[in-house]
């Protein structure tokens, strides 16, 4: 919590054991569909074929570790989506359909459990050969309407070979209509590219990430999608994933399209003059917090010994945001992107005055 007010988080990740990589593996080698042990209700049993990891008490300890993480960063509920580096959309369809339903079932084993710390965001099926996003819409309806979750998460370059259409593109409007029509926000995150350039690079994911986020920062900043689908929340991981070098009016940015009410952006920024830099380019009302915890911020600050994904204080102490500034970003601006977050947050998420007023539902 921040002064009595809950932390939310629209950035974070499951982490994935052996089994899960086992499970893979097996469909990696059969080449052929398989079908989730842990879809709906089901949970593995003792002497099941994928029993070892897998059992109902392994994904509570899994759960509680996760849980534990946050609780010492002073996170109340996070947005859990799928692992970007473990997408693999370069898989042939049928398998990928079946790992991407092994994973959203995973996600919801890890709600399911700790339903005071996380809200379920789903993966998508994406084909980018195909004439557009129709195909992912029956998982998608699945994780909402049997799951309850609260968004989706869509790769920009779902295979890593630049081949996935620009989302500005047509392509990308049925999703973009059936999450108007849900009220659920696409969560924008790149997955793991394939250009040959980077592979000089350890963890050169982290280039595809922010290159193809950046891309699709800009792509949405010209398109007319907004235009056709006023209501649309879409949130940019990483802050977009690059800023901007030239002045808000320059035409390079397309002063003229205003997208304040339609694109957002995460505080996944651990360099504290970046995330200066991103707050005051994106505006604080576009801001989100989001942290990827755990996942890329465990390298440890030298100046509190404490690891670069703890930002609750790093933000508090920013004393270029105001009060209502920190409030926004750590719960208004989730709470108004993610309205399914904020009802995870319970019957007290707009219980302070002033984060009601900012949420529009006093006065």
């Amino acid at each position: 919590m921040y002064n009595g007010v809950k932390v939310l988080d629209v950035h974070s990740h499951i982490r994935w054991q052996q089994p899960a990589m086992t499970f893979l593996n097996h469909l990696l080698i059969s080449n052929h569909p398989i079908g989730s042990p842990i879809e709906g209700d089901n949970w593995v049993e003792p002497g099941h074929r994928w029993a070892q990891g897998m059992l109902k008490e392994d994904w509570q300890a899994a759960a509680d570790k996760h849980a534990a993480y946050l609780d010492a960063r002073e996170i109340d509920v996070q947005v859990l989506g799928p692992h970007p580096v473990e997408v693999n959309g370069w898989l042939n369809r049928p398998v990928f359909e079946s790992w991407t339903r092994y994973v959203n079932d995973a996600i919801h084993k890890m709600t399911v459990l700790r339903p005071d710390k996380f809200v379920g965001a789903c993966q998508l099926p994406q084909i980018a050969s195909e004439p557009d996003t129709r195909h992912v819409l029956p998982e998608l309806e699945r994780c909402v309407n049997e799951y309850g979750f609260v968004a989706t998460y869509a790769s920009p370059d779902i295979t890593g070979h630049r081949d996935t259409p620009g989302m500005n593109d047509e392509y990308w409007y049925p999703l973009y209509e059936k999450c108007q029509e849900l009220d659920i926000p696409i969560i924008v995150h790149g997955t793991d590219g394939q250009d040959p350039r980077f592979r000089v690079m350890p963890h050169n994911y982290q280039l595809a990430f922010a290159t193809e986020q950046f891309i699709a920062t800009q792509l949405l900043r010209w398109g007319t999608q907004f235009e056709r689908f006023p209501n649309l929340r879409i949130i940019m991981c990483h802050v977009g994933g690059g800023l901007d070098r030239f002045i808000a009016q320059s035409q390079a940015l397309n002063p003229d399209n205003d997208t304040r009410n339609n694109l957002f952006f995460d505080s996944c920024a651990y360099d504290y003059d970046y995330l200066r830099a991103a707050i005051s380019q994106r505006g604080v009302a576009n801001i989100c917090f989001g942290v990827e915890a755990p996942g890329s911020g465990a390298t440890v600050r030298p100046d509190t010994g404490r690891t670069s994904d703890d930002m609750v204080p790093v933000i508090a102490s920013r004393d270029y945001l105001s009060e209502q500034d920190k409030i926004d970003i750590f719960h208004n601006n989730p709470a108004r992107v993610v309205p399914g977050l904020a009802r995870a947050a319970g019957s007290d998420a707009f219980a302070n005055p002033i984060v009601a007023d900012a949420a529009g539902l006093v006065g």
